[in-house]
């Protein structure tokens, strides 16, 4: 019997495993991985160093523990080289080929690499996988400033939690206040004075240039022609999805890799999930999402075909310094904010309204977060099958 494939190992891959092995404990099941195949949440990674976490300890399982668990066949250290859509085969790294009933595609996404100047362009570390938390961890030894490229959801995420550690953070980006694009502006202005009284260096309208050697750390060099020190850099400007294999396969690809709503790809048997794949439109890169589309392309995969609904899910954003909820009106819905301060004065509530005051979307801060269920049943599906 042809197996069920599934390319990938984060957490799109092996919950999908796991609920495909609750509908069908027959069918050969692999899953192939670039990396050593651990199983971790990788929320985790932004809020991790205040938890006193090393890599090892955010692991929960390796890849032989997760073969047993879930009687697949794990393929570690091994990459994908083809995809023969007309044979149903991939083509390995090491030349082998591998058979496939239905492939599934959960490759993720990448973080977006900006062309810096200077001797220590290559020394900018990104954070998106246990490998690479490992080494800016290591890295943060007897460091006192970390200069994060990036005001968005990550690089605040990150400057909340190395101020919770005692290192300052110097956050660098060409918008005018941070997380703009999922805060309205009075909620952003209060994020950037909370964190901002916490010890965040914000440098905003300006991008990093240069970045060289200085002693045991890095000059950065602003557009604007300042220069700033710090120990360590990194880079927390988005992820773009990997869509690479899937486009040399000659599937369909857009911002991810083109779905329908059950999960398939523009080619039959072939399904993608995850970071890397684009759902009806949607490429949502949250945990949320992956839950619900790993539940339904499971029983698609076990014979019962099953499309994917997308109910609001709002986002909680690792701020503990300034608690944040969003969910964010869909791109071109039109209506209005509306905004109400918290009693105590910590926080707001913004609601977002179309003209039959229907609620398309909100953000709450500070106190006022613990309405965020009762709003969330007032929001209409993001994606309804």
């Amino acid at each position: 019997m042809k197996p069920v494939i599934i390319i990938g190992t984060g957490v799109a891959a092996y919950t999908l495993a796991r609920e495909f092995r609750k509908l069908d404990t027959e069918t050969p099941l692999v899953l192939i991985t670039e990396d050593d195949g651990r199983s971790y949440p990788k929320p985790m990674l932004s809020n991790a160093l205040a938890k006193g976490k090393t890599a090892d300890q955010i692991a929960m399982f390796d890849a032989e523990v997760m073969a047993e668990k879930l009687d697949a066949d794990i393929l570690t250290y091994t990459s994908v080289d083809e995809i023969n859509i007309d044979s149903n085969e991939l083509v390995l790294s090491d030349g082998k080929s591998l058979a496939y009933a239905s492939l599934v595609l959960a490759v993720g996404a990448s973080p977006i690499r900006i062309p810096f100047e200077g001797d220590a362009a290559d020394d900018v570390l990104s954070v998106n996988n246990l490998m690479d938390y490992a080494q800016f961890r290591d890295k943060l030894t007897d460091a006192k400033r970390v200069a994060i490229i990036g005001p968005g959801l990550i690089g605040c995420e990150f400057a909340n939690d190395l101020l919770n550690i005692g290192i300052a953070a110097s956050v660098i980006g060409p918008s005018t206040l941070p997380m703009d694009a999922l805060l309205p502006k009075p909620i952003a202005e209060q994020l950037k004075s909370t964190l901002g009284n916490a010890g965040v260096d914000w440098h905003f309208e300006t991008s990093a240039q240069i970045i060289n050697h200085s002693g045991s750390g890095y000059d950065i060099t602003l557009t604007t022609g300042e220069t700033l020190y710090a120990d360590v850099v990194i880079s927390a400007v988005g992820l773009r999805a990997n869509t690479d294999l899937a486009s040399s396969a000659g599937l369909t690809v857009n911002r991810g890799i083109i779905t329908d709503d059950s999960l398939q790809t523009s080619k039959t048997n072939v399904y993608a999930l995850g970071d890397c794949a684009e759902v009806c439109g949607h490429n949502l890169l949250y945990i949320a999402p992956i839950m619900a589309a790993a539940k339904a392309l499971a029983k698609t995969l076990a014979g019962e075909p099953t499309q994917v609904n997308y109910p609001a899910m709002p986002v909680a954003v690792k701020t503990p310094s300034y608690p944040l909820i969003t969910a964010p009106p869909a791109l071109g819905a039109i209506g209005e904010w509306t905004f109400e301060t918290a009693e105590s004065g910590f926080g707001i509530k913004a609601l977002f309204v179309d003209k039959n005051d229907q609620l398309l979307g909100f953000v709450l801060s500070g106190d006022t977060i613990s309405e965020k269920s009762a709003l969330a049943k007032q929001l209409p599906a993001l994606l309804n099958a």
